[in-house]
């Protein structure tokens, strides 16, 4: 059976280190993809916000 779990963040880093944390948990036969992608929205003061997401797909 196939799954997602979905990963959210504010800064790349942050996402990255949770990516490999929870990758180590699957083995390779497990893994099936991860789809990623990069939001920007600048709030009222005109300061950037990121929002950096992915999310894995893999074999329960």
């Amino acid at each position: 059976m196939l799954q997602v779990k979905m990963f959210d963040e504010e800064h790349e880093e942050d996402l990255e280190r949770k990516l490999n944390h929870f990758l180590k948990t699957l083995s390779e036969t497990q893994f099936v993809n991860i789809n990623y992608q990069v939001a920007l929205h600048t709030d009222i003061d005109g300061e950037q916000i990121y929002c950096f997401s992915a999310m894995v797909i893999y074999r329960a």
